[in-house]
Protein backbone atom coordinates (compact mmCIF):
# COMPACT_ATOMS: atom_id res chain seq x y z
CA UNK A 1 0.00 0.00 0.00
CA UNK A 2 2.99 2.05 0.75
CA UNK A 3 5.41 2.44 -1.26
CA UNK A 4 9.08 1.91 -0.17
CA UNK A 5 10.51 4.80 -1.18
CA UNK A 6 7.87 6.94 1.03
CA UNK A 7 8.70 4.63 3.76
CA UNK A 8 12.18 5.18 4.32
CA UNK A 9 11.84 9.24 3.87
CA UNK A 10 9.42 9.10 6.35
CA UNK A 11 11.77 7.09 8.66
CA UNK A 12 14.41 9.34 7.83
CA UNK A 13 12.43 12.26 8.87
CA UNK A 14 11.03 10.09 11.91
CA UNK A 15 14.79 9.52 13.02
CA UNK A 16 15.82 13.33 12.84
CA UNK A 17 12.41 14.68 15.16
CA UNK A 18 12.98 11.93 17.72
CA UNK A 19 16.33 12.13 18.35
CA UNK A 20 15.87 15.74 19.59
CA UNK A 21 15.36 15.77 22.83
CA UNK A 22 11.71 16.96 23.78
CA UNK A 23 9.32 17.16 26.35
CA UNK A 24 8.64 13.10 26.48
CA UNK A 25 12.79 12.54 26.67
CA UNK A 26 12.72 14.73 29.50
CA UNK A 27 10.30 13.44 31.26
CA UNK A 28 11.08 9.65 30.92
CA UNK A 29 14.94 11.16 32.15
CA UNK A 30 13.57 12.77 35.03
CA UNK A 31 11.23 9.97 36.04
CA UNK A 32 14.42 7.38 35.63
CA UNK A 33 16.33 9.70 37.53
CA UNK A 34 13.57 10.05 40.52
CA UNK A 35 12.16 6.40 40.39
CA UNK A 36 14.67 3.95 38.59
CA UNK A 37 14.04 1.09 35.90
CA UNK A 38 10.51 0.19 36.35
CA UNK A 39 9.33 3.35 36.44
CA UNK A 40 11.04 4.66 33.20
CA UNK A 41 10.07 1.91 31.32
CA UNK A 42 6.27 2.71 32.29
CA UNK A 43 6.57 6.10 31.40
CA UNK A 44 7.94 4.84 28.34
CA UNK A 45 5.17 2.64 27.20
CA UNK A 46 2.64 5.43 28.14
CA UNK A 47 4.42 7.68 26.03
CA UNK A 48 4.34 5.65 22.92
CA UNK A 49 0.63 4.79 23.78
CA UNK A 50 -0.27 8.76 23.86
CA UNK A 51 1.63 9.22 20.22
CA UNK A 52 -0.21 6.86 18.49
CA UNK A 53 -3.30 8.24 20.00
CA UNK A 54 -2.08 11.81 17.97
CA UNK A 55 -1.68 9.06 14.71
CA UNK A 56 -5.28 8.04 15.04
CA UNK A 57 -6.59 11.43 15.86
CA UNK A 58 -4.51 12.56 12.62
CA UNK A 59 -5.78 9.63 10.67
CA UNK A 60 -9.34 9.82 11.27
CA UNK A 61 -9.86 13.15 11.57
CA UNK A 62 -7.54 16.07 10.20
CA UNK A 63 -5.90 13.50 8.19
CA UNK A 64 -8.69 13.28 6.15
CA UNK A 65 -9.80 17.19 6.07
CA UNK A 66 -6.06 17.38 4.92
CA UNK A 67 -7.09 15.05 2.23
CA UNK A 68 -9.64 16.60 0.58
CA UNK A 69 -8.51 20.03 0.92
CA UNK A 70 -5.21 21.47 -0.92
CA UNK A 71 -6.29 24.63 0.70
CA UNK A 72 -6.38 23.03 4.49
CA UNK A 73 -3.00 21.01 3.39
CA UNK A 74 -1.61 24.52 2.92
CA UNK A 75 -2.88 25.72 6.13
CA UNK A 76 -1.40 22.56 7.92
CA UNK A 77 1.96 22.58 6.60
CA UNK A 78 2.95 26.16 7.25
CA UNK A 79 1.09 26.47 10.29
CA UNK A 80 3.28 23.09 11.14
CA UNK A 81 6.50 24.52 10.03
CA UNK A 82 6.36 28.10 11.77
CA UNK A 83 5.62 26.37 15.08
CA UNK A 84 8.59 23.79 14.06
CA UNK A 85 10.81 26.81 14.15
CA UNK A 86 9.12 29.07 16.80
CA UNK A 87 10.17 25.37 18.90
CA UNK A 88 13.73 25.47 17.45
CA UNK A 89 14.01 29.10 18.48
CA UNK A 90 12.55 28.09 21.83
CA UNK A 91 15.02 25.16 22.13
CA UNK A 92 18.25 27.45 21.59
CA UNK A 93 16.89 30.63 23.66
CA UNK A 94 16.27 28.11 26.86
CA UNK A 95 18.67 25.55 26.08
CA UNK A 96 20.05 25.26 29.63
CA UNK A 97 16.84 24.24 31.02
CA UNK A 98 16.92 20.56 30.35
CA UNK A 99 20.42 20.86 32.36
CA UNK A 100 18.56 22.67 35.22
CA UNK A 101 15.01 20.47 35.38
CA UNK A 102 17.66 17.41 35.65
CA UNK A 103 19.29 19.39 38.14
CA UNK A 104 16.33 19.38 40.04
CA UNK A 105 14.99 16.02 39.74
CA UNK A 106 18.31 14.42 40.43
CA UNK A 107 18.36 16.60 44.13
CA UNK A 108 15.34 14.88 44.73
CA UNK A 109 15.87 11.65 43.94
CA UNK A 110 16.66 10.76 47.88
CA UNK A 111 12.83 11.64 48.36
CA UNK A 112 11.05 10.41 45.42
CA UNK A 113 8.07 8.60 46.47
CA UNK A 114 6.63 4.58 44.63
CA UNK A 115 4.35 5.69 41.85
CA UNK A 116 1.96 2.56 40.64
CA UNK A 117 2.71 1.16 37.30
CA UNK A 118 -0.80 2.09 35.65
CA UNK A 119 -0.58 5.42 37.05
CA UNK A 120 2.93 5.93 35.78
CA UNK A 121 1.69 4.61 31.98
CA UNK A 122 -1.45 7.13 32.60
CA UNK A 123 1.30 9.86 32.87
CA UNK A 124 3.18 8.83 29.98
CA UNK A 125 -0.41 8.78 27.68
CA UNK A 126 -1.11 12.54 28.68
CA UNK A 127 2.45 13.77 28.38
CA UNK A 128 2.40 11.84 24.71
CA UNK A 129 -0.79 12.93 24.02
CA UNK A 130 0.01 16.93 24.74
CA UNK A 131 3.47 16.61 23.24
CA UNK A 132 4.13 19.72 21.29
CA UNK A 133 6.35 18.29 18.81
CA UNK A 134 4.19 15.18 18.28
CA UNK A 135 0.97 17.24 17.25
CA UNK A 136 3.12 19.58 14.86
CA UNK A 137 4.73 16.39 13.01
CA UNK A 138 1.85 13.99 12.90
CA UNK A 139 -0.34 16.84 11.68
CA UNK A 140 1.86 18.32 9.36
CA UNK A 141 4.21 16.00 8.29
CA UNK A 142 2.93 12.44 7.84
CA UNK A 143 -0.19 13.40 5.91
CA UNK A 144 3.05 14.32 3.28
CA UNK A 145 3.96 10.72 2.67
CA UNK A 146 0.40 9.35 2.11
CA UNK A 147 0.05 7.79 -1.42
CA UNK A 148 -3.35 9.97 -2.66
CA UNK A 149 -3.22 7.88 -5.79
CA UNK A 150 -3.38 4.60 -3.61
CA UNK A 151 -6.51 4.88 -1.75
CA UNK A 152 -6.85 4.18 2.08
CA UNK A 153 -5.47 7.31 3.32
CA UNK A 154 -6.39 6.48 6.70
CA UNK A 155 -4.60 3.50 6.38
CA UNK A 156 -1.69 4.46 5.30
CA UNK A 157 -1.45 6.68 8.02
CA UNK A 158 -2.18 4.42 10.47
CA UNK A 159 0.50 2.12 9.13
CA UNK A 160 3.00 4.91 8.69
CA UNK A 161 2.45 5.86 12.32
CA UNK A 162 4.19 2.82 13.52
CA UNK A 163 7.63 3.83 12.14
CA UNK A 164 7.92 6.78 14.30
CA UNK A 165 5.94 4.79 17.45
CA UNK A 166 8.83 2.07 17.23
CA UNK A 167 11.76 4.62 16.80
CA UNK A 168 10.45 6.36 19.56
CA UNK A 169 10.23 3.13 21.57
CA UNK A 170 14.10 2.11 20.70
CA UNK A 171 15.24 5.42 21.55
CA UNK A 172 12.89 6.26 24.20
CA UNK A 173 13.79 3.14 26.39
CA UNK A 174 17.55 4.05 25.76
CA UNK A 175 17.08 7.23 27.02
CA UNK A 176 15.38 5.41 30.39
CA UNK A 177 17.30 2.62 31.02
CA UNK A 178 20.65 4.76 30.14
CA UNK A 179 19.41 7.29 33.09
CA UNK A 180 18.62 4.43 35.86
CA UNK A 181 21.77 3.20 35.31
CA UNK A 182 23.65 6.13 35.66
CA UNK A 183 21.92 8.67 37.47
CA UNK A 184 25.51 9.89 38.67
CA UNK A 185 26.83 10.04 34.98
CA UNK A 186 23.98 12.35 34.13
CA UNK A 187 24.14 14.65 37.44
CA UNK A 188 27.88 15.08 36.22
CA UNK A 189 27.24 15.88 32.67
CA UNK A 190 24.60 18.23 32.56
CA UNK A 191 26.21 20.35 30.35
CA UNK A 192 26.65 17.60 27.64
CA UNK A 193 22.67 17.88 27.73
CA UNK A 194 22.27 21.92 27.49
CA UNK A 195 24.82 21.32 23.75
CA UNK A 196 22.13 18.90 22.55
CA UNK A 197 19.40 20.93 23.35
CA UNK A 198 21.09 23.88 21.23
CA UNK A 199 21.77 21.35 18.73
CA UNK A 200 18.38 20.68 19.18
CA UNK A 201 17.24 23.80 18.33
CA UNK A 202 18.89 24.42 14.66
CA UNK A 203 17.80 20.98 13.82
CA UNK A 204 13.87 21.37 14.39
CA UNK A 205 14.41 25.25 12.53
CA UNK A 206 15.89 23.07 9.78
CA UNK A 207 12.95 20.91 9.62
CA UNK A 208 10.75 23.39 9.55
CA UNK A 209 11.78 25.25 6.47
CA UNK A 210 12.09 21.56 4.69
CA UNK A 211 8.39 21.08 5.57
CA UNK A 212 7.38 24.13 4.43
CA UNK A 213 9.77 24.11 1.14
CA UNK A 214 8.14 19.99 0.53
CA UNK A 215 3.87 19.08 -0.37
CA UNK A 216 2.07 16.91 -2.52
CA UNK A 217 2.51 17.64 -6.20
CA UNK A 218 -1.74 19.06 -6.50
Amino acid sequence: MVSTDRVLAFAAMSVLVIMIPGPSVLFVIGRALAHGRRTAMATVLGNVLGSYVLVVAVALGIGAAVERSAAVFLAVKLAGAAYLVFLGVQALRHREDMRAALHRTTATVPAAPARGDLRTVVDGVVVGVTNPKGIVFFAAVLPQFVDHAAGGVAAQMLLLGLIPICIGLVSDTLWGLGAAAARGWFARSERRLSMVGGAGGFAMIGLGVTVAATGRAD
